[in-house]
């Protein structure tokens, strides 16, 4: 009895600290926090006053995700890594992606091990390795990627270990913060004549 009590516990607190439980049952899974950083600059005339460094843009899909193969138009297909939202915060030519995705990881053998951040033609910018699965519901993760100068529109996409790249990907305005979701399908599709 005492052995279970203690990997009981054990267990509870490995949830805890890998930060893999959510405060609710409904709600998404998050590692993120809302802070905004002032920072002070000062302007042609030589007065100083505050400013913040952090741009954020938020974006969701209508929530009509069902576990179906998405043949029906609205229907997530939930076997691929569907990206539901990104955020981001810029600092110099650093920004912090915050990638919310979807993805049945209950139902099946592969998970959704990562999220990537490319270039309308399809070049990696950075990625973000999720190294276990999240269950049915939403989760989002972070990363801070460097983006090269000029780049104003990437292409955020999930991917799952069975099936690769494919579900709904999201297009990102870095300067307007504009964000457009693309249902690719089973197969990622190429953005290389997209605009944001």
């Amino acid at each position: 009895m005492r052995r279970r009590t203690l990997l009981g516990t054990l267990s509870v607190s490995l949830a805890a600290v890998a930060g893999c439980t959510s405060p609710g049952g409904s709600e998404p899974m998050t590692d993120e926090t809302d802070t905004d950083t002032p920072t002070r600059t000062t302007d042609e005339s030589g007065t100083q006053r505050e400013t913040s460094t952090t741009e954020t843009t938020t974006t969701a899909t209508d929530g009509g995700a069902t576990d179906g193969d998405g043949d029906d138009e609205g229907d997530l297909d939930l076997r691929e890594a569907n990206v539901m939202a990104v955020t981001f915060e810029q600092s110099g030519d650093d920004y912090r992606f915050s990638v919310t995705l979807l993805h049945d990881d209950d139902g099946e053998d592969g998970y959704a091990n990562w999220w990537v951040v490319e270039s309308l033609d399809g070049t990696e910018l950075g990625k973000r390795e999720l190294l276990h699965a999240h269950g049915t519901q939403e989760f989002t993760r972070s990363a801070t990627i460097s983006i090269p100068d000029g780049t104003t529109c990437v292409v955020v996409r999930g991917h799952d270990q069975t099936h690769g790249y494919g579900g709904q990907a999201m297009l990102v305005n870095l300067e307007t913060g504009e964000t457009r979701a693309e249902r690719q399908g089973p197969e990622p599709q190429s953005f290389a004549d997209a605009t944001c």
